[in-house]
C-alpha cells in the first residue's frame, strides 16, 4: 500500500457476479450429481432445508431478498426499541453476561458446598430450587451460609412454595444487614409456568394474587429484585418448536402484565418485574435468532401496552436445553452445551446457565459442575464473546431468520390470545395439543435419523461404560410432558441392556458383506451404525461371504438376525441366494442395506424381510428386530 494508493481494492480485480450466475453453477452440480434437472429458483430451492414453524433455510442469503434498508431500520440500534440488537446500549460488553448456575440439592449443607464452590470459581449468580424437589424453605439460610448477598444475585425456583421462599429470602437479606435496595435476582413467582408443569389450577388465583403482591413489594423496596419469571422451558421441554416457545412466553408475559396492572402497578413497573427464561440449543443460529426475536416481540407488546422505551427491553435468562441432552455417551453433552452457551451469549442473553453434562443422569458431580462453569469462563475470558455487541447482527442469514421466527411466534401468540389467553389455552389443552403435534412430527425425523443425535442415533459406542449419578429429586409433573430427543433410542438401548444383564451378551446381527471391500464397506458401515443405535451388536466375517459360505459364517456368529450389505450390482447377482441361505441357516429375520427398487418382490420372495436405508424408520426397524430376538 502506498501514499498514491491508500486502499487495496482487491474486489476490483474480479468481475461482479450476480445471483443468476451462481444459480447456473448450482444447476450444473445438481444435474451432474443426479439430484434434479431443475433450473433457476427451483434449483436453489432444491438446496433449501425445512425447519419447524414453516421456516426454510436457503443456501444463499444476500441483501436482495432481505430488503436490507428496511431490515436495518427494523432492527434498530443496541439498547433502543425494538431491542433486537441488545437490551442495553452496551450489551454485555462492560461486565459480560451473568454466569448463573443451577442448584437442586435437597440437603442444605450439600447445596451450600456447591453454591460456595461455584461462587469461588467464576459464577456470578445462583439459581436455587427451593421447596418441593429442592432445598426446604427452612433450609434456605443454611444453603446460603457464607454467601455475600449484596454481591451475588439469587434466583429462586420454588414452584408452589414461591411465596414462602420469597419471604424467607427477604428475611435473610435483613438478617445479613443487606439493604433491600442492594438485593438483586428474581423471586421466581410463575403461576402459569406452575400450571403448565402440574396441570393443577386449583390455587391459580391465590398464586396470581401473591405474585402481584410480591411485585409491588419489590417495586417499592427492592428495585434490583424482580418478582416474576416467565419460564418458557415447560413448552420447550414438552417438545414445542422455537416459535411455539416464544409465542407461549409472550402470552404468559401479557397475562402477568394484566394481573400486575389490575393490582395497581403502572405498566412500566409491571414490565420491570418480569424476567424471561428460554432454552438455548446446539442449533447455533436458531438460538441466536430466538433471543433476538424475543426482544423484538416483547418490545412490540410493551409498546402496544403503553410502556415507555426504557421499560420495554426484555430481561433474558438462557438455559442450555435438557431436550438435547443424552443419557448415553453423555460426554458429548459438553460439546452441545458449549455451542448452546456460545449461542446464548452471542444472542444477547443477560444471564446464561450451562447445565452440567451429567445433569440428565441425576445430581451432577463436582467435575461436571466445574466443566459447566469453565465453559462459560472460556467463552467470556478467553474467547471474549461478550466484548462485541450483537456479533451476529448484520448477517443477512441471521436477520432473515430473526424476522421469520418473529413472524411465526407472533402468529402462535395471536392463536393463544384468540383462545382466551394463556390461562384458558392451558386449561383447555390447546397448548398441550399443539406441542404434542409438533413433537410427533419431530419424533418422526428423529426416528428416521433426519435429525441425528451424535453418540445415540449416529456413532453409538456400545462398549462405553455407563455413567451413574445419585438420583436427583423428581420434578413436579401432571401437566405438560418432559421429552428428550433420545427417548426412543434410550428405550431400545435399555432393552439391549436387559438382555445383556440376563444372558451376558447383547443381541447380535450378522453383517453378510458380499463382494470386495471397496464395494461393500459403505453399506456395512451404514448398517453397523444403524443397528448399534438400538443396542444390537454387529458381527462380521473378516472376509466377504457368498451364498455357499454365508450359512456357516452366520452359525458361527451367534446372531439370530442378519443384514446383507453390498452394492446394487452385487445384489442383482447374489442377494436372493444369500438371503435364502441365511433363512435356511436359521436367521429369524434378514435385512438388506439399501433401497430395493424394482427388485423388491424378488428379494422378498428369496427371504429378505426388511430393507434399511437412509431415511428409513430406524426406530421401527430396531424395535421389530429386538421383538423377534426376544421372542426367540
Amino acid at each position: 500500500m502506498t501514499a498514491e494508493s491508500p486502499e487495496l481494492p482487491l474486489a476490483a480485480a474480479f468481475p461482479d457476479a450476480d445471483r443468476e450466475q451462481w444459480q447456473r453453477l448450482v444447476e450444473g452440480v445438481l444435474r451432474k450429481s443426479g439430484v434434479t434437472d431443475a433450473a433457476g429458483d427451483a434449483a436453489e430451492d432444491a438446496l433449501a432445508t425445512e425447519l419447524q414453524d414453516g421456516i426454510r433455510i436457503r443456501p444463499l442469503y444476500t441483501a436482495e431478498p432481505s430488503g436490507s434498508a428496511e431490515q436495518t431500520a427494523a432492527v434498530g440500534l443496541p439498547g433502543f426499541p425494538p431491542f433486537v440488537r441488545a437490551g442495553r446500549p452496551e450489551g454485555t460488553s462492560v461486565a459480560g453476561w451473568d454466569v448463573r448456575q443451577r442448584h437442586e440439592h435437597t440437603d442444605p449443607r450439600r447445596a451450600n458446598e456447591t453454591v460456595l464452590a461455584d461462587l469461588e470459581n467464576g459464577v456470578t449468580s445462583l439459581w436455587l430450587t427451593v421447596g418441593d424437589g429442592g432445598v426446604p424453605v427452612a433450609g434456605l439460610s443454611e444453603a446460603l451460609q457464607g454467601v455475600y448477598l449484596d454481591l451475588a444475585a439469587v434466583v429462586l425456583d420454588a414452584g408452589a412454595d414461591f411465596e414462602a421462599a420469597a419471604e424467607e429470602l427477604l428475611r435473610l437479606y435483613t438478617a445479613a444487614g443487606v439493604p433491600l435496595g442492594a438485593a438483586s435476582g428474581n423471586l421466581g413467582a410463575d403461576p402459569l409456568g406452575l400450571l403448565a408443569r402440574t396441570g393443577d389450577d386449583s390455587a391459580l388465583r391465590t398464586h396470581l394474587d401473591a405474585a402481584a403482591k410480591l411485585a409491588a413489594r419489590c417495586a417499592a423496596d427492592a428495585p434490583g429484585l424482580r418478582a416474576l419469571a416467565v419460564d418458557a422451558l415447560p413448552y420447550h421441554e414438552a417438545g414445542g418448536s422455537t416459535a411455539e416457545e416464544l409465542g407461549a412466553s409472550l402470552a404468559t408475559g401479557v397475562a402477568y402484565l394484566r394481573e400486575l396492572t389490575a393490582a395497581g402497578l403502572d405498566i412500566d413497573t409491571a414490565c420491570r418485574q418480569l424476567e424471561f427464561r428460554y432454552a438455548a440449543t446446539a442449533d447455533q443460529f436458531l438460538t441466536i435468532a430466538k433471543l433476538r426475536a424475543a426482544r423484538r416481540l416483547w418490545a412490540r407488546v410493551a409498546e402496544v401496552c403503553g410502556a415507555s422505551p426504557d421499560a420495554s427491553a426484555q430481561r433474558q435468562h438462557a438455559v442450555t436445553s435438557t431436550v438435547m441432552m443424552t443419557r448415553r455417551d453423555p460426554w458429548v453433552n459438553m460439546l452441545r452445551t458449549t455451542v448452546a452457551g456460545l449461542s446464548a451469549g452471542v444472542g444477547g442473553a443477560d444471564a446464561v446457565t450451562v447445565l452440567p453434562f451429567d445433569s440428565v443422569l441425576g445430581l451432577s458431580d463436582a467435575f461436571a459442575r466445574r466443566i459447566a462453569r469453565n465453559t462459560q469462563s472460556v467463552l467470556l475470558e478467553e474467547s471474549h464473546l461478550s466484548k462485541v455487541i450483537d456479533p451476529a447482527g448484520g448477517s443477512w442469514y441471521v436477520e432473515s431468520l430473526t424476522d421469520e421466527l418473529a413472524a411465526a411466534a407472533w402468529a402462535f401468540f395471536q392463536e393463544i390470545e384468540s383462545a382466551g389467553g394463556q390461562t384458558a389455552a392451558l386449561r383447555s389443552g390447546m397448548v398441550a395439543d399443539r406441542l404434542a403435534h409438533t413433537w410427533q412430527q419431530r419424533s418422526d425425523n428423529l426416528a428416521r435419523r433426519r435429525e441425528p443425535i451424535t453418540g445415540v442415533s449416529e456413532f453409538p459406542h456400545l462398549a462405553e461404560p455407563a455413567v451413574h449419578r445419585e438420583p436427583a429429586p423428581a420434578p413436579v409433573g401432571g401437566g405438560l410432558p418432559r421429552v428428550r430427543r433420545d427417548d426412543a433410542y434410550e428405550t431400545l438401548r435399555s432393552r439391549s441392556d436387559a438382555r445383556l444383564a440376563a444372558t451376558g451378551t447383547r443381541p447380535k446381527v450378522f453383517l453378510a458383506a458380499l463382494g470386495p471391500a471397496a464395494v461393500h464397506t459403505a453399506r456395512v458401515a451404514f448398517a453397523a451404525n444403524l443397528f448399534q443405535a438400538g443396542g444390537i451388536e454387529t458381527v462380521q466375517e473378516p472376509a466377504s461371504v457368498d451364498a455357499e459360505s454365508v450359512a456357516e459364517a452366520f452359525r458361527r456368529s451367534g446372531a439370530r438376525i442378519a443384514c446383507v450389505c453390498s452394492s446394487d450390482a452385487v445384489y442383482a447377482e447374489q442377494a436372493g441366494a444369500v438371503a435364502a441361505a441365511l433363512k435356511s441357516a436359521g436367521a429369524l429375520r434378514v435385512h438388506l442395506a439399501g433401497k430395493p427398487g424394482e427388485r423388491r418382490e424378488e428379494f422378498v420372495e428369496a427371504g429378505v424381510d426388511a430393507f434399511v436405508f437412509a431415511g428409513c424408520d430406524a426406530v421401527e426397524v430396531l424395535s421389530s428386530a429386538l421383538d423377534v430376538m426376544e421372542v426367540a
